[in-house]
């Protein structure tokens, strides 16, 4: 109450002595730092969260010399004025600094006060430390009534701006370093702490709410750190805006495409498109860039020093000196890393801007941060239909990351054809179940018998009882079932080549055409193991450990005699499963209960999917430690070379252990098992397993689908429901301990951001290993699994809102880092779109009916040499492919003939038993048709990856034209710079290159 009466006796003052005419010749005075609460509660509240940001930013006012000379113009009356005000403001001061010493302390005014923190005197300059909230554009706002603003206003303020700023509320956070008080390694920290302030980075501690243990160091890069860096990294920063009228394109638009484009804009706007009012205005998009040099800092625009740099570059550039500081004497004793390794910090982040959420609506109040928005109109479940802003999620979480959410949704889009068509093929076999001919046949065999398909308990069946399986296996077994293998393979060739095009815009947009990574430190692991080997590095010219040959390669052999091993248990694993089949086969045909006897096979396949799957994800978690120890074994130099040979070692083992079983089922099943009275028997014991009379086909589409709908239900859960329960039990933990005092005290945001999860150690290796073994599930076996595409494409729209709530609102930030490309990742899709081809060639010709239906049709059916197919030319091909067995050779106490599916002679024949023509008819179809479709298809896969560029040509135009003008205006922007500086000397110039 005291400080708003001082306010008002002063504005109230100084308007009764200053007429309007003196008024707008007055040069108004920058007010003194003790007086900003004063002046603080005469502004008016904000018309947008996210233009002010209020409660984000203090108020910065810098304090006026009171020395400062008048101008010319100043009238008397103003000089007066200007003195009574300056008395006015000494008084307030001395006022507000006993306010401040008996009421209240300001948490602004309180720096030092800590013991925990320390910081260099020259830390304590006036320093403007901005976020980029103002690049967040914002809706039209209802203005607001000027009112006053009290002291708990002020310490909202404060408490909201705590979490981002220093104590004096300035200097924005860019990193923040966890360790525990009880450490040991104090001298380690205190010497890497003190190399960090004497590169110019500014330091200050502050203790945990909730653990007394713990210890937060607060890192700020000022402005001249963050230039010196950024022109060692050669980081592209925006100098001039982009002439779009340069486009000679839109020069020469002819009337037609004008009116096309006229009559786009009268079109319903796209519904999955976001609203640009909805996102920021990210304006270095729309300029040229360039390296950043401290000796041309005049050519960049510098609108302001705070958002110039945006927050993740400043991360990045202190993630940078993180990784080069010292800690000790010595080669290798520096970086981040190494001390997270040894236990001297626990965490290292950049923080997250602020909450996620908001308790104002965003469409009235705007966003009130980067992350907030990301939130709002990404991460939520009703933006799923919504395009992915992948400018935003490179601002904030980098281009790396930026580019694994631009491929997932380009893979998600380009999964949308491939479902139509999927589901396109199902249901034509739908709408034709009935009207099939093999169906009908099937399905009306009441007099024929099948002959038993197990030893002891299985009975005789009439052929009629596995309708229900021939019209099942007529929905994925159809005339559309090759056309859609070739289809499949075709859309994962157009698929990788437009990504490539995509990436390539991808990486022009984000400016990181002449990125190039950065030579990379060595693993401390090499060092350590190779110290006493040096040579010289080619790139750096300086010496450092070598790892000899001879031990490479035979730590390579062991690495590969161990990925041979696990493969082995694998297959070990199948065998298993197999066995199981064998055994349980004979006990659920003899079942009590009339449904699993009854339906004894369908029981056999769906409990062995069950515990094949159960064996998978246990052995997951096997392979992952495997894969360690053995990428550890080989000593990899560099993290990126660590991360690719673990990343191919855990592609290698989980695709081997998830399709094993299918390979199983698709290439072997039934293959060997014999002919009645002479079937092969495992160990003597158990007899093989035969395919149903409807095929093997119905069997590979039941172990293709429960893996894959079970293993995404599994993945999604780890990847959402975990950290959701890991960071539900933490925060139980601390209201039981009672840390937060019945809830009154609200954590700042660094340790808000320390009980969240950290991002997995390997990165985004997770994450597309998911996808790329799911690309697999959709193209290897397509043949057989139409609706792959489709449930792959049902799974990807959950798993990109899932990765983005997770990555918003569930994991600390990780550090921005920069990529062009997803990796090794790329060559292993090229590697599965060339198995799907052969893959699928086999399924149609060996798996499925499709070859022994053509081969009838055009040499054994009714329709023989007439040139055509139809459905009435597949008459008789039940009775065609079913051969006969004499029942009393079994010895069972039957009698009769049975029939069972081979093409063998009958017992009367001269050769009973032996191979029909017919038998060696259709086995030459099926290699004929094998090699006609590989190379069939393997010619169209090259020649529309010959089309297709890899980078469109209007961009290479742009490119070219676009380097062109940055030379020109780089060298204008010299001109004109020399021009005023010979100018402002008195200096001749000429209008000419000087």
């Amino acid at each position: 109450l005291i400080s708003q009466s001082l306010c008002s006796i002063f504005f109230g003052f100084s308007g009764m002595n200053t007429s309007k005419s003196e008024t707008v010749k007055e040069h108004p005075l920058k007010p003194s730092r003790r007086s900003m609460p004063c002046l603080a509660q005469s502004q008016t509240h904000p018309q947008s969260l996210s233009k002010h940001s209020s409660f984000l930013q203090p108020n910065r006012v810098q304090p006026q010399p009171r020395s400062q000379p008048l101008s010319a113009g100043t009238s008397t009356t103003t000089v007066d004025v200007v003195s009574e005000r300056a008395k006015v403001v000494e008084t307030l001061e001395n006022n507000l600094l006993k306010l401040s010493n008996t009421e209240y302390s300001d948490p602004f005014l309180d720096i030092g006060k800590d013991k925990d923190t320390y910081t260099d005197d020259s830390e304590h300059g006036n320093y403007d430390a901005r976020t980029d909230q103002s690049l967040l554009i914002q809706n039209k706002l209802a203005r607001q009534k000027t009112e006053p603003r009290t002291k708990s206003s002020l310490k909202a303020d404060a408490m909201a701006s705590s979490g981002l700023f220093f104590k004096d509320g300035k200097k924005r956070i860019d990193y923040i370093l966890v360790y525990k008080k009880s450490s040991p390694q104090v001298e380690k920290r205190s010497t890497f702490e003190k190399n960090l302030r004497a590169e110019g980075l500014m330091l200050e501690r502050e203790p945990a709410v909730t653990n007394s243990d713990i210890m937060f160091v607060k890192i700020h890069c000022p402005w001249e750190t963050l230039c010196k860096y950024a022109e060692r990294m050669n980081i592209r920063m925006p100098f001039r805006k982009k002439c779009y009228y340069t486009d000679w394109r839109s020069k020469t638009m002819g009337s037609l495409q004008r009116n096309m484009r006229e009559l786009k804009s009268w079109l319903p706007r796209n519904p999955m498109k976001l609203d640009k009012e909805a996102l920021p205005d990210l304006e270095e998009t729309d300029c040229y860039t360039a390296p950043f040099s401290r000796a041309r800092i005049h050519h960049f625009t510098i609108n302001n020093k705070d958002s110039f740099f945006s927050n993740s570059t400043r991360s990045r550039i202190v993630h940078h000196m993180l990784q080069r500081t010292k800690y000790e004497d010595g080669k290798s004793k520096m970086g981040i890393n190494r001390l997270l390794n040894n236990g001297t910090y626990e965490a290292a982040f950049p923080p997250h801007e602020g909450s996620h959420k908001s308790r104002h609506p965003i469409k009235t109040h705007g966003a009130q941060n980067h992350r907030h928005l990301l939130y709002e109109r990404w991460a939520r479940w009703g933006m799923w239909y919504k395009y992915q802003p992948l400018d935003l999620i490179r601002r904030y979480f980098g281009e790396k990351i930026g580019l694994y959410f631009a491929w997932l949704g380009w893979y998600t889009g380009m999964l949308i054809p491939a479902a139509l068509v999927g589901l396109f093929v199902f249901l034509y076999g739908l709408f034709t179940m009935d009207s099939s001919q093999v169906s009908k046949e099937i399905c009306e065999a009441n007099e024929t018998i099948m002959c038993p398909m197990c030893e002891r308990n299985c009975t005789l069946q009439k052929l009629n009882e596995s309708c229900i399986y021939a019209k099942v296996t007529h929905l994925f077994d159809n005339g559309g079932t090759v056309f859609f293998a070739i289809f499949m393979a075709i859309w994962a060739t157009v698929f990788l080549e437009f990504w490539k095009r995509r990436r390539a815009v991808l990486t022009y947009d984000w400016d990181l055409i002449d990125w190039e990574d950065e030579e990379e430190e060595l693993r401390p692991q090499f060092e350590a193991k190779y110290s006493q080997v040096e040579r010289v590095n080619p790139i750096t010219g300086k010496p450092e450990p070598f790892q000899p040959f001879p031990d490479k390669l035979s730590r390579l052999m062991v690495s590969v005699s161990g990925i041979f091993f696990m493969i082995s248990l694998v297959l070990t694993a199948v065998f298993a499963v197999v066995v199981y089949r064998l055994v349980a086969m004979e006990q659920f045909a003899s079942f009590k209960w009339y449904f699993i006897k009854k339906y004894w096979q369908f029981a056999t396949s769906g409990t062995g999917v069950c515990i094949n799957f159960m064996i998978i994800m246990s052995l997951n978690v096997v392979y992952e430690k495997v894969a360690y120890l053995l990428t550890d074994l080989e000593h990899p130099r560099t993290e990126s070379e660590w991360e690719n040979s673990f990343a191919l070692k855990m592609f290698l083992f989980q695709f081997v252990n998830l399709n094993s079983s299918i390979f199983y089922i698709a290439f072997f099943l039934g293959r060997f098992a014999g002919r009645p009275g002479k079937y092969n028997k495992l160990f003597n014991r158990w007899r093989l397993e035969e395919c149903h009379p409807s095929g093997c086909l119905i069997d590979l589409c039941l172990q293709m689908g429960v893996i894959m709908v079970l293993k995404q239900m599994w993945n999604n859960f780890m990847e959402l429901g975990y950290p959701l329960l890991q960071n539900w039990w933490a925060r139980r933990k601390m209201k039981r301990s009672g840390q937060l005092m019945e809830h009154k005290i609200s954590l700042p945001q660094w340790e808000k951001d320390w009980n969240l999860q950290p991002m997995n150690l390997h990165g985004l290796m997770d994450e597309y290993l998911e996808m790329v073994l799911q690309f697999g599930f959709t193209t290897i076996f397509v043949a057989a699994f139409p609706l792959a595409p489709l449930l792959a494409l049902l799974n990807n729209i959950i798993e990109i809102r899932l990765d983005a709530y997770k990555f918003v609102t569930q994991w600390r930030r990780p550090m921005p880092a920069r990529a062009t490309d997803i990796g090794i990742w790329y060559g292993i899709l090229e590697g599965i779109g060339v198995l799907a081809v052969i893959t699928n060639a086999f399924v149609i010709a060996i798996t499925s009916d499709y070859i022994p239906r053509f081969v009838y049709a055009y040499k054994y059916g009714p329709c023989t040499d007439q040139g055509y197919r139809q459905e009435k030319c597949l008459k008789g091909y039940v009775n065609s492919s079913l051969s006969v067995f004499d029942l009393s050779e079994l010895g069972m106490g039957y009698s009769g003939y049975c029939r069972y599916r081979d093409y063998r002679a009958p017992p009367w024949s001269s050769t009973p038993y032996e191979f029909t023509l017919q038998f060696w008819h259709v086995l030459a179809a099926r290699l004929a048709f094998i090699i006609v479709f590989e190379h069939l298809v393997f010619g169209i896969k090259s020649f529309i990856a010959y089309l297709i560029p890899d980078m469109p040509k209007d961009l290479c135009d742009r490119m070219r034209r676009e380097k062109y003008l940055v030379q020109e205006m780089m060298y204008e922007a010299e001109l004109e710079h020399l021009q005023r500086e010979r100018k402002k000397n008195g200096k001749q110039y000429h209008h000419e290159w000087p």
